[in-house]
C-alpha cells in the first residue's frame, strides 16, 4: 500500500482517477505551491539566524559563502571578482571586505600569481564557524534527498530545475512603468 504523503502512480489509480490525471488540479498545484513557500520561508528564517549567530549582514553572508566556495575550488577571489559575484560596485566591495576583516571573516593576502594583485579569503575561524552553523543543515538535507526513490529524485531535481530557471527569467517590471502600475 502506498503511504498517504507519496504520490499514487497513474497506472496504480483507479480509473476515474487515470481520466483526470493528465488534467491540473487546481487544489494540489496550490498545496504544491504552498509547500514551497514554506520551504522558502523556514530557509529566509535558517539563513537569517546563521548571519545573526555570525554577527553578519545579508551581503557579508553572501560574501562568505563565495569566499568559501572559492577556497574550496582552490581559485581565489580578487575585490574586483567578488564585486562581479555579487552585482555592487568596487568601492561598496571595499567597504564589505574592510567589515569582514575587522571582524575576523576574511583578509587580504598578496596574489600568488599577480604581484600586485590581492586575495581575497576566509579565515580559518570563519570556516569553523559556517561549518558549526550550517553543519547541522547540511547533514538534514542529506538525510532528507537520501530517503528519496531515485525516481523521485530525477522528478524533484527536475522540478526544482524549471522552477528555478522560471523565478531567473521573470522580468519583473520597475516601479512607474505602466506594467507595475496596472496591478
Amino acid at each position: 500500500m502506498t503511504p498517504p504523503d507519496r504520490p499514487v502512480p497513474p497506472s496504480a489509480a483507479p480509473a476515474a482517477d487515470r481520466r483526470t490525471a493528465g488534467r491540473p488540479d487546481p487544489e494540489r498545484l496550490e498545496e504544491l505551491i504552498d509547500a514551497v513557500r514554506r520551504y522558502r520561508t523556514a530557509e529566509i528564517a535558517m539563513r537569517g539566524r546563521s548571519r545573526d549567530s555570525m554577527h553578519l549582514g545579508r551581503s557579508d553572508m553572501t560574501a562568505l559563502r563565495l569566499l568559501l566556495r572559492a577556497r574550496q575550488t582552490g581559485t581565489p577571489l580578487s575585490a574586483a571578482a567578488l564585486a562581479r559575484e555579487l552585482g555592487i560596485s568596487t568601492a561598496a566591495t571595499t567597504v564589505l571586505v574592510d567589515r569582514l576583516a575587522k571582524s575576523g571573516h576574511a583578509e587580504r593576502r598578496p596574489s600568488a600569481t599577480d604581484g600586485r594583485g590581492v586575495e581575497i579569503w576566509p579565515t580559518a575561524t570563519t570556516d569553523e564557524q559556517v561549518r558549526a552553523t550550517m553543519g547541522v543543515l547540511h547533514e538534514r538535507m542529506m538525510a532528507t534527498v537520501a530517503a528519496l526513490s531515485p525516481e523521485e529524485s530525477v522528478v524533484i531535481h527536475r522540478f526544482l530545475g524549471d522552477l528555478g530557471r522560471a523565478m531567473s527569467e521573470l522580468d519583473v517590471p520597475a516601479p512607474g512603468t505602466p506594467a507595475y502600475d496596472a496591478e
